[in-house]
């Protein structure tokens, strides 16, 4: 068992949108399985791990309960999980520290920085009216999308805006979020969408949409938007993936929970517990700064699956992630990951 040292003050009902992952399974929402292998201590001595008990950039703005929690990690040597919520994240340099955040860009981010998947809840059971099954293999691979993807200037300039208000918060006002170069992310999107929908060696199924589902004004029309996106996912082999603000995909976990493909735009992510799954047999990671193009990446990726395998990798992806991307499951291989070091 990991024995945590927090401070419970702050696990209440005020602060429940910006606790601790983990902490959400162990006080608010208890789940059996995580509480047999972790346990909050009231005794600093007792800790295996201090944690701080919500989000980074919140915490910190409570000093002294911040600054004391820090002082305890620090007299007695115990290691401090931190977690950084949010599109960007945050990179901090506490020593013994181990930071937990959704996105980041791999080739900056220290050895003791965990991704977190997007913690979804099971499509078959909200979405889809449907049991897992495997698609047979078809001759062209056929892609998925459902979402926001849009050209022109305007939305370029929109974006730019958005852009521009982040690093005024950044640099000028104190928010507390990594340096990120601008990406206008839906017209991105729509480029390499447009590319996949005019070559003949693939299908598509493509539903573009001009506003995200989360910004939908009612919940009947957000619900019937989502029916239609999983249902996307789940009538088709591969799902084209990019990342959006922050550098992840929560299209790309959504994929895998359907036990579909995932065709992930590789823009230097980092992805969870990269140890313990061998991603490279998992989905098709496209290297964007390849000289092979796109498409051959994804049909050499379709053509070296036999039928037998296509079916097995379908089955494989909606087990990877009732076994780890779910926020229990994922928990418990982090808590095997630290015990065993």
């Amino acid at each position: 068992m990991l024995k945590l040292y927090t401070n419970t003050d702050f696990l209440t009902e005020t602060y429940r949108r910006q606790v601790f992952p983990l902490l959400f399974d162990l006080v608010f929402k208890p789940n059996k399985d995580l509480l047999s292998l972790y346990h909050i201590t009231d005794t600093i001595t007792d800790a295996d791990v201090v944690v701080f008990p919500i989000d980074y950039e919140v915490f910190i703005k409570h000093e002294q309960a911040s600054q004391e929690l820090l002082q305890l990690a620090k007299q007695h040597q115990k290691p401090l999980w931190i977690y950084t919520a949010g599109d960007y994240g945050y990179t901090n340099y506490i020593k013994n520290s181990y930071t937990f955040r959704l996105s980041g860009f791999d080739s900056l981010l220290s050895k003791a920085t965990f991704i977190l998947p997007s913690f979804i809840n099971d499509p078959y059971s909200t979405f889809l009216n449907l049991e897992f099954k495997r698609l047979d293999k078809t001759e062209q691979p056929t892609i998925g999308f459902v979402g926001h993807a849009q050209l022109g200037f305007k939305k370029w300039l929109k974006e730019l805006v958005n852009h521009l208000k982040y690093s005024v918060k950044r640099c000028f006002k104190g928010w507390l979020v990594d340096k990120q170069s601008f990406y206008p992310s839906s017209i991105k999107r729509a480029r390499y969408l447009q590319t996949l929908a005019v070559n003949n060696k693939v299908n598509t199924n493509f539903i573009l949409r001009n506003q995200y589902r989360a910004g939908l004004h009612n919940e009947a029309t957000r619900r019937d938007s989502s029916i239609a996106f999983y249902d996307n996912i789940y009538n088709t082999a591969y799902t084209f993936c990019i990342r959006g603000v922050g550098n992840f995909s929560v299209r790309f976990y959504e994929t895998l929970a359907v036990g579909r493909i995932p065709i992930l735009l590789n823009t230097d992510c980092r992805l969870p517990l990269a140890d313990t799954i061998d991603w490279q047999k998992h989905c098709v990671i496209i290297d964007a700064k390849s000289k092979v193009p796109m498409i051959k990446q994804i049909l050499d990726f379709h053509q070296s699956l036999s039928e037998a395998e296509f079916k097995a990798l379908q089955q494989a992806n909606r087990e990877l992630w009732l076994q780890y991307l779910q926020r229990d499951a994922y928990f418990k291989a982090i808590y095997k990951q630290f015990k065993a070091s």
